[in-house]
C-alpha cells in the first residue's frame, strides 16, 4: 500500500463481515451509544464506511463537508463541537445552519434525527486532536494514495466536472488537506483502522489506548 510518508500501514488486518463489524464497533461504544468519528483521506472510502456503520448501529451520519461548505476547508471543528456533538450529547435537537449556508443562501440545515443511538461524524479531519477527546471512538480509513486519488477523481467526474476540472479541484484541495493531516496525525487517535478490500472491509484494532 502506497501511503503518505508520515503515515505507517496498520495491521495485522482481519476481514470483517457486517456482524463482526457491528460487534467490533459496539465494543468501542458505551452501551452501544455514543459519538463515532470516521476520518480518512479524500477518496479513502470513509463516507461509505460511515454510512455502513450508522446502518449497523442505528446511527445517523453528519458530513463535515456540510460544515465546511463555503466556510473553511479545515477550521470547522468549533462548529462540530458547538452545534452538533454538544447538543447531541445533551439530548437536544441538532438543527444547525452553518455559516456558509447562511452566506450563500443554501436551503436546509445540518440535522440529526431524534432517537438515534450513535452520532457518526465523518470527513477529512473528523478524528483530529481537538475532536477525538469528545468522542467515544475514532476510526481511521486507510487507503492507497493513488487509488484514493483515482476514486476521488471518478466521483467528481460523476458529479459533473470534466476530468481536467476534477484534477484541478483535487490538487487545490490537497494544498489544505495534506499539511493539515501531516501535522495533526488523526490516525494516531484511532481506536480502529479499516480499509476496503475486495468489496468488503478489513480491520486492525489498536493495541492499547489511543493517543
Amino acid at each position: 500500500m502506497r501511503l503518505h510518508p508520515e503515515e505507517t500501514e496498520a495491521g495485522p488486518w482481519s476481514p470483517v463481515d457486517d456482524g463482526a463489524l457491528a460487534a467490533l464497533l459496539g465494543s468501542l461504544l458505551p452501551a452501544g451509544r455514543g459519538v463515532l468519528l470516521v476520518d480518512g483521506r479524500s477518496g479513502s472510502g470513509k463516507t461509505t464506511f460511515a454510512e455502513r456503520a450508522a446502518a449497523l448501529l442505528g446511527g445517523a451520519v453528519v458530513h463535515t463537508d456540510d460544515l465546511a461548505w463555503h466556510h473553511d476547508a479545515v477550521a470547522w471543528d468549533d462548529l462540530a463541537l458547538e452545534h452538533v456533538i454538544g447538543p447531541w450529547r445533551r439530548g437536544e435537537v441538532v438543527d444547525h445552519r452553518p455559516p456558509g449556508w447562511v452566506a450563500k443562501g443554501r436551503d436546509g440545515s445540518v440535522t440529526v434525527p431524534e432517537g438515534v443511538r450513535v452520532l457518526v461524524l465523518e470527513g477529512v479531519g473528523a478524528g483530529r486532536a481537538s475532536l477525538a477527546p469528545h468522542a467515544d471512538a475514532v476510526v481511521w480509513v486507510q487507503a492507497d494514495r493513488d487509488e484514493a486519488r483515482e476514486r476521488g477523481l471518478r466521483r467528481d467526474v460523476e458529479l459533473g466536472r470534466t476530468r481536467e476540472e476534477a484534477e484541478r479541484f483535487w490538487d487545490e484541495w490537497m494544498t489544505a488537506e495534506e499539511p493539515f493531516l501531516a501535522d495533526d496525525r488523526p490516525w494516531d487517535s484511532a481506536d480502529l483502522v479499516v480499509r476496503g478490500d475486495a468489496g468488503g472491509w478489513v480491520a486492525a484494532a489498536r493495541d492499547g489506548p489511543r493517543s
